[in-house]
């Protein structure tokens, strides 16, 4: 009996949180906010832009090419022997000084070639002096032979001598005169004979001085085909030297690129003397000789020389020699290796400054068209005409597009007059302005 109300008083707890509970989804329902019909905004694109920049442009152009000696030197031997010295650093790809003596070849056959020579030299004098005193005595019996010929002439004009005496008298004078014109034909052809043995003489000390090969300057040894106490032969290539002292590089550049080195360029009439003598001025181009290596890029001031004499007929490139004087002095242990022969570099020619050039990034440039930005933030589409591209920007040839705002990042889709968020891209001007100044 005691149990059923007790339940009762259970049902009669859950009747208060109903009633709060109604009462507050009311109060909900009566505060709630009427729905806001908002317009749908225009969609935009955020994108990376730069303001052009007009820049002072060094135009460059890049070959590239082997280094080789500017001096190469072959060893042929002018006389043949035995070697009987030689440098104990004639090794290949040793460096051996200017003067030092190379090899010897024995020289004993052309010291008695030369005492010879000197021996028939001295012989001439000496028969030139006694055929000088022969011409004065024969001259001395000239006169006596002629006076005795008029002695007996008078005699047989007054028939005291014989016809026969004065015959022989004068036959005596004709042979005089026939030995002392002999010994004068003698002492004309000594001078001729005096040039023929100076000549032995000249020809036997220069053969002499052959057997002594000195380095004709600063040189590597490449190439060694002898050995001390082998036999040469006259003509016989022995070795060969590369100078040391200056180096040189053939590169290969295009004709168009060589082309954007002169654009702006004034127009002037030049002689062959006048391009001859100031072609390194009237260029301008500075070289630079680089040198990969990984993780470095060693490079070296080079001077510009001369074109070479024709296109190659396969690459149409143009051949532009650069040279570097005294290229050890510049070698930097881990930085700068020494400028070796056959080495592979590259050459970059820097132009004349070209002023106030209009630049953008090769890779706005589409299909002959850029994308700017307007006053309201809305893409157009502008055509451009490149003057030439250098590296990774373009130089375009219409100045009005100087400070204009044009966009870096791709835009896919492309609809002209879309609303664009722009994003200045100071880095990508920065990269313009160090690649139209390195």
């Amino acid at each position: 009996m005691t149990y059923k109300p007790h339940r009762r008083l259970h049902v009669l707890w859950i009747i208060p949180p109903l009633v709060i509970g109604i009462a507050v989804f009311m109060f909900m329902a009566k505060s709630k906010q009427p729905p806001v019909r908002t317009t749908a905004g225009e969609p935009t694109r955020a994108v990376r832009v730069i303001t052009v920049p007009q820049v002072d442009l060094i135009p460059q152009s890049l070959g590239y090419g082997s280094v080789q000696p500017a001096k190469l030197w072959t060893a042929v031997s002018q006389v043949s022997g035995r070697i009987v010295e030689l440098h104990p650093r004639l090794r290949n790809g040793e460096i051996i000084e200017k003067g030092k003596v190379l090899f010897r070849i024995d020289p004993v056959v052309y010291n008695l070639a030369l005492a010879k020579a000197k021996a028939e030299l001295a012989e001439l004098d000496v028969q030139e002096k006694n055929a000088m005193e022969l011409v004065q005595i024969e001259e001395r019996n000239l006169i006596l032979a002629g006076n005795e010929l008029q002695r007996i002439s008078k005699l047989v004009s007054n028939g005291t001598a014989s016809q026969s005496d004065a015959d022989t008298a004068e036959r005596g004078m004709l042979n005089t005169r026939t030995a002392l014109q002999n010994l004068k034909n003698t002492l004309a052809l000594i001078p001729t004979q005096r040039k023929v043995l100076e000549t032995k003489v000249r020809q036997a000390e220069r053969d002499l001085e052959n057997t002594t090969v000195q380095a004709p300057f600063n040189l590597r040894v490449a190439n060694l085909a002898i050995e001390s106490d082998q036999f040469v032969s006259t003509g016989q290539t022995l070795f060969e030297g590369d100078g040391i002292d200056r180096i040189e590089v053939v590169a290969q550049f295009a004709m168009s690129s060589l082309r954007n080195l002169f654009i702006g360029r004034p127009d002037q009439t030049l002689s062959i003397e006048t391009l001859n003598k100031n072609i390194s001025r009237l260029t301008g181009f500075k070289p630079l000789i680089r040198l990969d290596l990984g993780n470095h890029i060693a490079e070296w001031e080079a001077e510009f020389v001369r074109f070479t004499d024709s296109v190659d007929a396969e690459t149409r490139t143009m051949g532009i020699v650069v040279a570097v004087d005294d290229p050890i002095s510049k070698i930097k242990p881990g930085y700068r290796p020494p400028l070796s022969k056959g080495m592979f570099v590259q050459v970059q020619l820097r132009g004349h400054t070209q002023p106030q050039r209009v630049v953008v990034p090769r890779n706005t440039v589409r299909g002959g068209k850029v994308y700017l930005l307007d006053s309201e933030n809305r893409l157009r589409i502008k055509e451009v005409d490149i003057l030439f591209n250098q590296g990774e920007l373009s130089v375009i040839s219409d100045p009005q597009l100087a400070g204009k705002q044009i966009v870096v990042s791709d835009v896919v889709p492309v609809v002209e007059g879309m609303l664009l968020q722009p994003v200045s891209d100071d880095k990508t001007v920065q990269r313009l302005i160090q690649g139209a100044g390195d």
